[in-house]
């Protein structure tokens, strides 16, 4: 019997040992892997920035698509383009100590802050070509800026972010523009436009499309939370008292995605008709709730359940919502760029092309959400708040760690020998950060 336990105890270390030599290798390919993939991205940067979309032979630069052709020079702003490559390269510093992201993560900060706007936000696409190695201060252009696509908001989160580990006073003056710019542009009933300065049209609407105010306000309270200055968070709960002030009457507790200065829902793009918006309801409780979790004020939980109600009674079938409903009917309406200024509603006759490039129907997240505001309904504040903030054991991080392994070693494989993760016929911004911070990720866990 001593021999067998003896024996099963022999087998066990060597299975332990085993398992963790196999881990150190991965680590240490996943470490590699990620130098060569930034390596490579790094150089077919401008001054520091990117484009969404590269030709292989880099002769070619869009934007969000490749329609969307960019001039020499410029840099994309709009996600997944330069400030969510940057958010990639501080993790990758977080991750591994290595300077080589630090210095990554600060020419992607250089390039916004000398990309952006004289007023503090940013447009779609800026040009760096004033930004040379020894520029010392920014020179900015005139011009409005956007909320659209979390573009003005996601280049000063980056910042905001960035100014965790890196010192420079051009860092330090651009964040204090672009948070004096969030508080200017906001209205005064706590809403942000699409555009400011307000350029006439749905795009000075009060605007939850695309996130928008949504953005703005987890902004300021990221602003809040990393300054401590409490305008920041008057800021975010104005926000907040704009999305309860805005709730459509029951029985379509909902939101719509734009609202003109009448506070009625109102067409934006020629495809983009009035209506009660499950999407934007969907982030508007998720909003709340963060509002509710930072400030503990219960009136930011008040307007959920009638919402929930409204999404309940909508349902078309099993986990489908359409994105938009008739305001007074509840019918499902539809828009169409091949049929526009008009409000459609039979989905089967909205052309395939419309039916396949704006969701039109989907999930939008609502069980996920729904099932959050069950915790935070059952949970005291604090210890719901605490769940998510808890530092993972080295059990459950190795265990992480382990499930992530088949994935990882697939994202290693698909560089190819000059470093890059090539999408088809192009290099995109969005596969690089989407593989990059699964490594980043791994060798987190992996510590």
């Amino acid at each position: 019997m001593k021999k067998k336990v003896v024996c099963i105890a022999l087998l066990t270390t060597v299975f332990v040992c085993h398992s963790a030599l196999a881990e150190d290798a991965l680590r240490r390919q996943a470490a590699e892997a990620l130098k060569r993939a930034t390596s490579c991205f790094r150089s077919i940067s401008t001054n520091g920035g990117y484009c969404g979309i590269y030709s292989l032979d880099l002769k070619q630069r869009y934007g969000e698509a490749t329609y969307e052709k960019a001039k020499d020079n410029e840099i994309w702003v709009q996600p997944p383009g330069t400030p969510t490559v940057g958010q990639c390269y501080l993790r990758a510093y977080k991750a591994t100590g290595d300077k080589f992201y630090f210095d990554a993560a600060r020419d992607v900060a250089r390039a916004l802050v000398w990309g952006q706007r004289q007023i503090g936000g940013w447009d779609h696409r800026v040009d760096v070509s004033h930004l040379t190695p020894d520029a010392k201060k920014p020179v900015r252009r005139q011009g409005r800026c956007t909320f659209d696509d979390k573009i003005t908001q996601g280049a000063l989160e980056f910042l905001i972010d960035a100014d965790a580990v890196i010192s420079e006073p051009w860092l330090d003056e651009a964040i204090e523009l672009g948070l004096q710019f969030m508080l200017k542009s906001q209205f005064e009933n706590g809403a942000w436009p699409q555009w400011y300065p307000l350029r006439g049209g749905y795009h000075d609407y009060y605007t939850f499309n695309d996130n928008s105010i949504n953005d703005c306000i987890g902004l300021m309270l990221n602003a809040h939370r990393t300054y401590g200055d409490k305008k920041y968070l008057r800021s975010a709960m104005r926000g907040g008292d704009f999305i309860v002030m805005s709730q459509l009457a029951a029985p379509q507790a909902g939101w719509a995605q734009q609202y003109n200065h009448d506070m009625k829902p109102a067409w934006a793009r020629t495809f983009e008709p009035p209506g009660v918006c499950s999407a934007a309801t969907v982030r508007n409780i998720n909003t709340l709730i963060d509002l509710y979790l930072y400030t503990k004020d219960d009136k930011y939980l008040k307007p959920i359940d009638a919402a929930i109600e409204w999404l309940n009674d909508s349902m078309l079938g099993e986990h489908l919502w359409a994105r938009l409903y008739e305001v007074g009917t509840n019918r499902q309406i539809y828009g169409d760029r091949m049929d526009g200024n008009k409000v459609h509603y039979d989905y089967e006759k909205v052309s395939v092309k419309e039916r396949t490039s704006y969701g039109w129907r989907g999930e939008y997240g609502v069980a996920s959400t729904i099932r959050r505001y069950e915790r935070v309904k059952s949970a005291s504040n604090e210890a719901f708040a605490d769940a998510g903030q808890r530092p993972l054991s080295k059990k459950e991080r190795s265990r992480r760690a382990l499930a992530m392994s088949g994935d990882v070693k697939s994202v290693i494989g698909d560089l190819d020998e000059k470093g890059r993760w090539v999408s088809g016929d192009t290099i995109t911004c969005q596969t690089f950060v989407q593989n990059a911070s699964m490594l980043c990720r791994y060798l987190e866990y992996a510590k």
